[in-house]
């Protein structure tokens, strides 16, 4: 390995190093917040990926980038205790919440494990794997490719659920844009903050993500595009906060640092009038659409 190739294998380590970090921390603290709101809202996608795509009773299931592990349990019943479903997260912390949620519950053939999915062994093999937006955020998307594929057994599918493009998700993106006209963007570069990688949107792009799966080794690559509207907040309020704390827009804010503070009440005005179009009598419910993306390891 020359000097290049490791300076930049060290940097790609030291940046990865980042993102786990958030997810452990910061992040972590501001999903278990808005929980409620995540697995209630997040769960209208993966509900219907698992209904088009069930996983056959018996079956051995790779959950990737589970994070609560509500998917996890939801795959573990449907296989029943002839089967297993695995959940695999980067954060600890969110491990060990799922270990706990599925001790609690009773689903004795759900387990979890802390892993980089991108390099580190997966176990298996997999009959199939599974993905409710956990593949978004990795720094190295090909090698988790090649590393999700290796675990599974030939002729395995894989199914993850990817946000499509950002104007067809306005619960994020219209929060996006107000936040960016009042407080100013600091890019992952010019900041020793913590960050999620890269972000929500990465594998939105159909011809992208295609060429990503086809350079790991799968086939049979398609995509289902689903629309759900999902609820943002109980309240305007509860909306306005998550908003704020997750997403794009609350990515912004944190990386501002102090500026974001200080603009609080200004993003917190704009935020209510562009959220309040989605205001109705159970909640703010706003519009999101996914890809359901499925690959087979041949």
């Amino acid at each position: 390995m020359d000097m290049r190739t490791s300076n930049a294998a060290d940097a790609a380590t030291a940046e990865n190093d980042i993102i786990i970090e958030a997810w452990n921390t910061v992040l972590f603290d501001k999903f278990s917040r808005f929980k409620h709101l995540l697995v209630e809202g997040l769960s209208g996608h993966s509900d219907e990926a698992l209904s088009r795509h069930p996983h056959p009773r018996g079956t051995r299931v790779l959950d990737v980038g589970c994070g609560f592990g509500d998917s996890t349990l939801r795959i573990a019943k449907s296989v029943g205790p002839e089967g297993r479903a695995v959940g695999v997260d980067c954060a600890h912390n969110f491990v060990d919440a799922a270990t706990r949620e599925a001790a609690q519950a009773r689903v004795g053939n759900a387990t979890f494990f802390v892993a980089d999915v991108q390099w580190d062994d997966l176990g298996g093999p997999y009959d199939r794997a599974f993905a409710r937006f956990g593949t978004m955020f990795f720094n190295m998307p090909g090698a988790a490719m090649r590393n999700i594929r290796k675990a599974l057994v030939p002729g395995g599918e894989f199914t993850m659920i990817v946000w499509r493009r950002r104007e067809d998700n306005p619960w994020l993106h219209a929060a996006e844009l107000r936040v960016k006209e009042i407080v100013p963007v600091v890019s992952h570069e010019d900041t020793d903050q913590v960050h999620c990688g890269p972000g929500p949107f990465s594998m939105s792009g159909p011809d992208m993500v295609s060429d990503i799966l086809r350079s790991a080794g799968f086939d049979r690559i398609t995509f289902e595009r689903f629309d759900t509207d999902i609820c943002i907040g109980r309240d305007l309020d509860e909306a306005i906060q998550f908003a704020m704390a997750l997403g794009p827009a609350g990515e912004i804010i944190r990386l501002a640092g102090e500026e974001g503070v200080r603009l609080t009440d200004q993003v917190m005005d704009a935020l209510r009038e562009t959220l309040g179009a989605y205001v109705r009598s159970n909640g703010v419910w706003a519009p999101s659409s996914t890809w359901f993306v499925s690959a087979r390891n041949p």
